[in-house]
């Protein structure tokens, strides 16, 4: 006790600017916990969550066994993993590119070019991309133009996870070099001295000074990306999607958007969102070991 009050008291200032932060996470994080009973219970408004029935795994049982379960872990699963495949990389080059320019002035004009997309809206981004490639659009019309039929990128199924991974990628892709440029800055310069001593070029500076020393910062960062696996991203994913690619593009947000809060079946798209936090949870513990395994030094 004595040892607490001496700590609290040296660093009294330190909790002080750490309590808007906890009180964040204990109001938005930790007090609407108690709404996962919903998903044990047959909810209804009008009795309050107190008196509803409880019906234990009945809504998790209902999501398993419903035949588009399937569809929407393949969709969701895709549309991940295209994303980290394609997508996380892409900040990582961002960030070495930019980390070789010399020029003052012209690395803070690209560094503002490309964060620009990011404080779009997904409303705008899609937008645009209707107007480019729609029927109507540029793309098709140039490509008629030169003799050729118009491709229907809106309306084919194979076209529109590339779409959203494309899409992911100019929209967040310069904001996402922060971090890494962060780390960047973070690499004892005397490492590249010591490797330019020993004679090697930009190129292996990068491979074995610049990448070694932002190893942990990718690591993390993927790990966190990890937990996301299920969560595509409801808005953007509900703009592209129509009739004609429905197959593809509904996920697991779209689904419960749908089929849980329009149809006021609020249990239901809670069990569905625990469904998921389990999985999150799960790949996150996961990706943290197998990276300590590896030496690295994890999450926590």
């Amino acid at each position: 006790m004595k040892s607490w009050k001496r700590t609290y008291q040296n660093e009294k200032y330190l909790y002080v600017l750490a309590l808007p932060g906890l009180l964040f996470f204990i109001l938005f994080k930790y007090v609407p916990l108690w709404g996962l009973s919903l998903a044990f219970t047959e909810y209804s408004p009008y009795v309050g969550l107190l008196k509803s029935q409880w019906v234990g795994l009945k809504h998790f049982e209902s999501f398993f066994s419903n035949p588009d379960f399937w569809m929407l872990l393949r969709n969701t699963l895709a549309i991940s993993f295209l994303n980290i495949i394609f997508f996380f990389p892409m900040p990582i080059i961002l960030a070495l590119l930019l980390n070789e320019v010399r020029s003052t002035a012209y690395k803070k004009w690209v560094q503002t070019a490309i964060y620009l997309p990011h404080f779009l809206s997904w409303v705008v981004i899609v937008g645009i991309c209707f107007l480019t490639i729609s029927g109507s659009g540029i793309i098709n019309k140039l490509i008629v133009d030169a003799g050729g039929k118009a491709i229907p990128f809106l309306t084919n199924a194979d076209y529109f996870w590339g779409m959203l991974t494309l899409q992911t990628i100019w929209k967040e892709s310069g904001w996402g070099t922060i971090v890494f440029l962060a780390a960047l800055a973070g690499i004892n310069p005397e490492l590249y001295e010591a490797a330019r001593m020993d004679g090697a070029n930009r190129w292996r500076q990068t491979i074995h000074v610049t990448l070694p020393g932002i190893k942990t910062t990718i690591v993390i960062l993927l790990i966190l990306r990890l937990g996301q696996v299920l969560d595509t991203g409801f808005e953007h994913i509900y703009l592209m999607s129509s009739s004609a690619v429905t197959e593809v593009a509904d996920v697991f947000d779209t689904y419960v958007y749908r089929v849980g809060i329009q149809s006021g079946r609020f249990s239901f798209a809670t069990a569905v969102g625990i469904f998921k936090s389990i999985v999150g949870l799960i790949l996150v513990v996961g990706a943290n070991r197998l990276a300590k395994k590896f030496g690295e030094e994890g999450v926590y």
